[in-house]
């Protein structure tokens, strides 16, 4: 609903700093400095601010440096920087609230190292740097980071940059999942000729340019091998499939089964594996012998049932809003009967159309028929009031074209009033406008205005802003924003088949 107010959420037994990944060569940063790993179980209130303070002094600091070292810097500095990705599984912000498997698992490490240490008050920290997959191995690589712990496969050509610990995880198998909107496959012979979404940093992308190769040496058509967005998890994928967004992906098998008791509508194929008798493991640099044996007596008393078996994060996710199946046949009419109205409404405000539908697709499924308790109003979910208001003025939003008409100049307002900025790109611009139709655009702009004391971009959305916004305002508006841009992907799948299909005719 546009301009919903949210409340601010936060944890008195956490403060966190962000420090951002800089547009420098020796500063590119996305730190989360916590000191909720301060697990002196039943400390004194006051030593455990001591410490809280003690964050933002040398350790601060030194957080801001690219660093090489190996274990016994660590411990002298009083900090080990894990490199992880910021997603549902590994590592996420709930309203001020650390949580996700590699924050759980670390927990356990960090409290072993401290009473191995002897480290009653001054602990070694803990500093977590979200970043996107393919940033993961060259952050370790330039001193970012001393551990990358992102579900990472042990592979030959991994290996030639970096070193890892002994396998968290053996025998891992990367597996077929299908969805709703998935061909009929019975082998790994049926995959050629279609179409796989993959980020092009996985191994799975590996894998499967090994498999065209094997199709190419038996005359059969290569897997159309789709470049997804490094902004997308494994999770964000397969909930995309589970809607029917996507038609299959590749996963690693225990993940895999994870989400199958989430997702409903996936089905895994364990028969059609593309690599078998993988190897999860942490990563470190190669010059970090110390670090590593550390790293491996811990990962051999913790690795069984950890990772998996014990479901950690089951919990986090029950009251998670995924996204719908919007490629269903009945939603694709919604989808073909409105998009000429979004496309010429949209046209006049140089709005991207097509994003304009996808998050009257999150707000209302397209129904101009809803209404919430709030009073918001039809397929755009426009309170009368915000209609009313001089800088949108549209009367008569309880009929379809208004309602469309007054929602996108909405959205227009705001991304001229609050976001149009040389600074800030294209695509971010609309993110902040998209996230202030929701939350309100005040409260995007304090946000916004915070991220550079976090040291986080305020003119980045993913991996910035919506860190900011989950620690303060909680899940919603970053669901919110996420759904839309998966919406945004599968609209534009649905336009470049359409473009296809009628090429082909002509």
């Amino acid at each position: 609903m546009a301009f919903r107010k949210l409340p601010m959420i936060g944890s008195p037994y956490m403060t966190m700093m962000m420090l951002t990944r800089q547009k420098t060569r020796f500063l590119p940063y996305l730190v989360v400095l916590t000191s909720v790993l301060i697990l002196i179980l039943g400390s004194e209130s006051g030593a455990s601010q001591k410490l809280e303070d003690e964050q933002f002094g040398p350790q601060f600091r030194q957080a801001l440096k690219p660093w090489t070292g190996d274990w016994d810097g660590m411990v002298n500095r009083n900090q080990i920087r894990v490199l992880v990705p910021f997603s549902k599984t590994f590592f996420f912000l709930d309203g001020g609230r650390q949580r996700g498997l590699t924050y759980d698992l670390m927990k356990i490490f960090a409290k072993q190292i401290n009473e191995e240490l002897k480290r009653k008050i001054v602990q070694v920290q803990l500093v977590f740097i979200p970043v996107n997959r393919d940033e993961l191995i060259p952050d370790l690589l330039n001193g970012v980071g001393d551990i990358a712990a992102g579900g990472l496969t042990i592979t030959p050509e991994r290996k030639e940059l970096i070193d890892f610990s002994d396998p968290v995880l053996t025998n891992v198998r990367e597996i077929i999942v299908t969805g709703p909107s998935s061909p009929s496959l019975s082998s790994l012979h049926d995959l050629a000729g279609k179409a796989i979404h993959v980020r092009k940093s996985s191994s799975f992308y590996e894998h499967l340019v090994r498999l065209n190769a094997s199709f190419r040496s038996a005359g059969k058509p290569e897997i159309k091998l789709i470049p997804e967005e490094e902004n997308l998890e494994d999770e964000d994928l397969l909930e995309m499939v589970n809607a029917g967004l996507l038609p299959m992906l590749v996963m690693d098998s225990p993940k895999a089964e994870f989400w199958a008791q989430i997702f409903k509508n996936i089905r895994l194929h364990p028969d059609l594996a593309i690599h078998t008798g993988g190897e999860i493991a942490w990563a470190f640099r190669k010059n970090s012998p110390k670090l590593k044996k550390v790293v491996n007596r811990f990962v051999r008393n913790n690795k069984k049932g950890t990772l998996v078996g014990n479901m950690l994060f089951t919990r986090y996710l029950k009251n998670t809003t995924y996204v719908k199946h919007a490629l269903a046949k009945q939603e694709r009419k919604k989808f073909q009967s409105l998009m000429h109205v979004f496309e010429k409404t949209a046209k006049p405000y140089g709005f991207n159309w097509v994003l304009a539908m996808a998050l009257g697709y999150q707000e209302s499924m397209l129904d101009q028929k809803k209404r919430s308790s709030a009073g918001a109003i039809g397929v755009m979910q426009l309170l009368p009031s915000t209609a009313r208001d001089p800088n949108v003025n549209i009367p008569n939003i309880n009929k379809l074209e208004p309602n469309i008409h007054a929602g996108v100049k909405y959205l227009h307002f705001l991304h001229d009033r609050y976001f149009r900025d040389p600074n800030i790109s294209q695509l971010n611009q609309w993110l902040f406008a998209i996230a202030s139709y929701n939350a309100g655009p005040a409260r995007i702009a304090k946000l916004r205005s915070e991220a550079p004391s976090m040291g986080l971009n305020p003119n980045k959305w993913f991996k910035n802003v919506e860190i900011v916004a989950a620690k303060h305002i909680g899940r919603e508006t970053v669901q919110y924003v996420s759904n839309i841009y998966k919406y945004f992907i599968a609209y534009r799948l649905i336009l470049e088949k359409e473009a296809t299909k009628s090429a082909l005719q002509h």
